[in-house]
């Protein structure tokens, strides 16, 4: 569980250290709504990149995969820090594209490796799912609290906005490098990682053969387990029996990312934190988002029901009203307040629908399935993204 949990905050670390050094770019580029852009340049190599992998799943080998995505990470965000050293934090057209190029790696990265670690752990016990996406918000709220510390360390010095993201991005560096060695080493030799590969071959799976030999396992499809083996439904009747749930997610994701980060940076006005602002708010829906993912770990209060799942998932799109008018008449305690409830539900929500997904299914199907269910995901990213703009239709900013 907790290779798992560092795995899943590898996955998502770049992609929320963009999201925290808004105010950064914002200060290069005021002009260019980079919030925004970033995210929208993000989105269609995630989703693309995901729908790809997600359709031919089950002949691409999983280490591979996820392998390419850790190291595309890495070097994509020593990158940035490095574009950044060469131009002297310059915010000129040149650096803004290049930037530009780097975030579209991310976007590779995480449709290699999201759909990818999803697919694998979907065949393990629901624990080490519930992990990975508690890894997931961790990184955000963990790269909230960098980056606040970071702007405070350097707030008062000439230059010290820059001097702190260049910190942040090493830091940042140094994580991904951390997960590529967990991936490569650690992670396939774990004694319950062999267990449930060695039984996902035996259920037909080609995905792990790879990852068996990394553990010491040396398997051939051959001498699998012919019993074990049942005619795999395809990705078509997967998703025509988990559609709710590939709904649930899509709809999560749009409203979450309607909202943020674009929102919170180009919308929520002037007050007294100033800069300040939209770096605390993001903070905090990272950090509600974070414990929300715990909270199915107690049975009792963890959403199992399809209908509830689908019901609490549509009602979440009141939130939008709220925001307007809070942005609009409200005072700073209630954007606070809808920025919690959109984290908190947003994790709550995305660990109990991933981790009864897959249940009553062999290996292959699992896997298939958690690669759709990630493709619905991001699906609803991508679209939330692009919505976001309609927050600043009429209000002279485009």
């Amino acid at each position: 569980m907790v290779v798992s949990w560092f795995l899943g905050l590898g996955s998502l670390v770049p992609w929320n250290s963009l999201l925290t050094i808004g105010d950064y770019y914002y200060d290069l580029f005021p002009r260019y709504h980079p919030a925004r852009v970033l995210t929208l340049v993000y989105q269609p190599f995630a989703f693309g990149t995901t729908a790809i992998l997600a359709y031919n799943e089950a002949k691409i080998d999983t280490r591979k995969r996820n392998l390419v995505g850790y190291i595309l990470f890495f070097l994509s965000t020593l990158g940035l820090l490095v574009l950044d050293i060469a131009t002297s934090g310059k915010g000129e057209i040149g650096n803004y594209i290049g930037i530009c190029v780097f975030v579209a790696c991310f976007g590779v990265a995480d449709g290699l490796v999201q759909g990818g670690m999803v697919g694998d752990l979907s065949f393990m016990c629901p624990e080490l799912i519930q992990s990975y996406f508690a890894g997931l918000a961790a990184s955000g709220a963990l790269t909230a609290a960098l980056r606040l510390i970071t702007k405070a360390a350097f707030d008062k010095f000439d230059n010290g906005l820059r001097m702190g993201v260049m910190l942040f991005l090493t830091i940042s560096s140094f994580f991904e490098f951390l997960c590529i060695l967990l991936y490569a080493l650690i992670f396939p030799k774990l004694p319950i990682v062999k267990y449930f590969r060695s039984r996902a071959a035996s259920e037909g799976s080609e995905t792990v053969y790879s990852d068996l030999v990394a553990a010491g396992i040396h398997t051939k499809e051959s001498e699998s387990d012919d019993e074990g083996k049942h005619e795999r439904l395809s990705n078509k009747q997967l998703l025509f029996q988990n559609i709710d749930y590939a709904l649930d997610l899509y709809l999560i994701y749009v409203l979450t990312f309607s909202i943020i980060p674009g929102f919170l940076y180009e919308n929520t006005g002037s007050n007294q934190l100033g800069s300040w602002y939209a770096v605390v708010l993001v903070a905090i829906y990272n950090i509600w988002d974070l414990i929300s993912r715990y909270i199915p770990l107690i049975e009792s209060i963890k959403l199992e029901s399809r209908r509830g799942l689908l019901i609490a998932s549509l009602s979440r799109f009141l939130l939008i009203p709220a925001f307007y008018f809070t942005a609009k008449y409200g005072y700073e305690g209630w954007m606070v307040f809808l920025v919690s409830i959109v984290g908190m539900t947003s994790g709550y929500l995305t660990v109990c629908i991933l981790t009864a997904a897959p249940k009553s299914y062999k290996a292959p199907e699992q896997n298939a399935l958690g690669n759709l269910l990630v493709l619905f995901l991001l699906g609803g990213i991508f679209s939330g993204s692009a919505l976001g703009w309609l927050w600043i239709i009429g209000n002279g900013k485009f």
